[in-house]
């Protein structure tokens, strides 16, 4: 049976007419399908840009989100970190999901700008998220947040950061994280999963070709010694104890299964609370490219409800 036989039928037709991403032959093209035009934008929310030092002395733009009528002198936070495989994307593209954490969650939102490969291979977009996680939480008065309720969440390449910035907080000993929540994380350079061969079609949304080159462009020259540390292939992490309590979620039909199976199972075994939904006939980033479908609106409210529940505990 084809992969698309295997396709929920409300999720079919944007599978089909998507041309699919060409990174090795035209990564500025490939670029430019993750760029959104402005989408209508909640008055409930306010947005504001801000340029941060990182410690080389450039700066790094961030975008905050917040509740433009406050009840609380101090809201929980959220770090968000926007996918794309490390070699695309930008915090404009996620404006609507981050506007929805606000109000679901109450909470302020910050996300990244962090480096691109190839460009900026690894370490450049771990240390942009980490960079970001400490200046939001030494800026606890100015944007008014609790730094004891502290979560970290991302998609797909950002979702992959996510895990590699929980670690990284963790071994660094600070600051402190009560949640992550990788969505259909990058977390394996190796491609030896069955779905990472199962899923090779043009059409999909990230298959097994593009999954190598963002890969190899992220790790760069030093690509086999890079591929060793747990901060850029989060899979190599051999202790998953002290991780905070994580909501994962994934398509049946994603490249990134197996080895997402592989992480909820270990974090499990390692004693950290863990919420997985698998969602059948799903592709990756399913509710981003359909998001009316049914089960897109499923998954969108879960992780919505889950983040919510973990910052007003």
């Amino acid at each position: 049976m084809t992969i698309i036989n295997r396709v929920l039928p409300e999720l079919r037709q944007a599978y089909t007419e998507f041309p699919g991403f060409r990174l090795e032959e035209d990564l500025t093209w490939s670029r430019s399908l993750l760029s959104h035009p402005p989408s209508k934008r909640s008055e409930h929310v306010l947005t504001s840009n801000r340029m941060i030092p990182r410690d080389d002395g450039s700066e790094m733009l961030v975008k905050i989100y917040e509740p433009a009528k406050r009840k609380q002198d101090k809201l929980p936070a959220m770090l968000w970190i926007h996918g794309g495989g490390f070699v695309m994307g930008h915090p404009d593209m996620d404006d609507v999901l981050c506007e929805r954490f606000v109000q679901a969650a109450n909470c302020v939102v910050v996300s990244i700008d962090y480096r691109l490969a190839p460009e900026h291979p690894y370490p450049a977009a771990i240390e942009d998220c980490y960079a970001g996680l400490v200046w939001m939480t030494n800026k606890e008065q100015s944007l008014g947040i609790d730094v004891r309720r502290v979560a970290i969440a991302g998609a797909s390449g950002g979702g992959g950061l996510t895990v590699a910035l929980a670690l990284m907080a963790r071994d660094k000993g600070g600051p402190s994280i009560i949640f992550q929540m990788p969505l259909y994380p990058m977390l394996d350079n190796r491609n030896e999963t069955h779905s990472s061969y199962e899923i090779i079609d043009d059409h999909a949304t990230w298959n097994r070709t593009n999954n190598m080159t963002a890969w190899r462009m992220y790790l760069g020259e030093e690509e086999n010694i890079n591929a060793l540390s747990p901060y850029a292939v989060p899979s190599r992490a051999e202790n998953l104890a002290g991780l905070p309590p994580t909501y994962i979620c994934i398509g049946q039909l994603d490249l990134f299964r197996d080895e997402t199976l592989d992480y909820v199972t270990r974090l499990a075994q390692a004693g950290v609370e863990v919420e997985f939904h698998l969602y059948p006939g799903s592709y990756h980033c399913f509710e981003v490219f359909v998001p009316e479908a049914k089960i897109s609106q499923l998954a969108i409210q879960n992780y919505l409800d889950a983040m919510a529940r973990a910052l007003n505990i």
